[in-house]
């Protein structure tokens, strides 16, 4: 099942949906709400969806608005650093430095007002940064709270996976000597444009993860390739502290970086970024800069 975040040109209040063909099934509620509830309460909704037996409005997929999933986390969206191996010795090697694969995963976060739409614009502030790259990765939607989760038990913990964008700001990110501030300007967390319910992704160890600008392919990676799949991420992060319902985890990004590149390119006003894992879906955002 896919679940979504839309509004149409009649309506503009953003509300949660399901896929099913080419139409939108509406929800009530918002997704964080039905997350919330409960697994039982998500295969209901799913059965119902599937076998056609809710009633509710439908609506064309080509006539809505596309919102991020969770326009508002309810708190800092949860991610990984140098978690492929491709993507290590790209950045090491640009900076000088040698190649060390990290033996636990490197975990930092972005603020709630970075989330942005699929579609939307991201506005770039260049008062702020001159150097704004690009990174394509998995986001995994944590369903069911818990803290010191095994291993094992890991993936049980999931409710769904979306496409994330960790758009940096290099300058800032190397000025402050670490990840946050160059993570969290305004804008830089493009999600969506589903949440897709493991039963309908599977597995997701066996996804391409793709990004392009302006057609021209720059990161064409997998997620086979990271260093800690996301059930030992799920165990590290939980460690002491409690993952909840609706925490957000973007679980790291492939080579082909901007900054990593000879020469380095970073991205302009007017181009546009698609990003892509397999089974989810595309992200198509312009940059504009004011």
């Amino acid at each position: 099942m896919k679940f979504l975040t839309f509004s149409t040109a009649a309506d503009a209040r953003p509300r949660l949906g399901a896929l099913r063909g080419d139409r939108v099934v509406e929800l009530p509620g918002t997704l964080l709400d039905l997350i919330a509830a409960g697994p039982s309460r998500w295969r209901t909704v799913a059965g119902e969806i599937a076998g056609g037996r809710i009633d509710a409005p439908a609506h064309e997929v080509a006539g809505i608005r596309w919102h991020a999933p969770i326009p508002r986390p309810a708190k800092n969206v949860f991610c990984v650093g140098r978690n492929y191996a491709g993507h290590v010795a790209e950045a090491t090697r640009a900076r000088g430095a040698e190649v060390k694969l990290p033996t636990i995963p490197l975990f930092f976060t972005k603020t709630p007002t970075t989330v942005t739409g699929p579609c939307d614009d991201i506005l770039w502030d260049r008062a702020a940064t001159q150097k704004v790259d690009w990174e394509a990765e998995l986001g995994v939607i944590i369903g069911v709270s818990g803290r010191n989760i095994p291993r094992a038990a890991a993936l049980q913990h999931v409710f769904g996976y979306t496409v994330i964008n960790d758009v940096t700001a290099r300058d800032l990110q190397d000025a402050h000597g670490q990840f946050f501030k160059g993570k969290s300007l305004d804008g830089f967390c493009p999600m969506g444009p589903s949440v897709v319910t493991p039963d309908e992704f599977g597995d997701p160890h066996a996804k391409a993860v793709t990004l392009r600008v302006n057609g021209v392919v720059k990161q064409q990676g997998h997620t086979r390739d990271m260093i800690f799949p996301i059930d030992i991420l799920i165990e590290s992060l939980s460690r002491g502290m409690t993952l909840e319902a609706g925490d957000i985890l973007a679980t790291g990004t492939p080579d082909g970086v901007g900054f990593a590149r000879t020469p380095p390119e970073f991205l302009a006003d007017g181009d546009v970024m698609e990003t892509e894992v397999e089974g989810i879906g595309v992200l198509r955002n312009r940059i504009v800069a004011r």
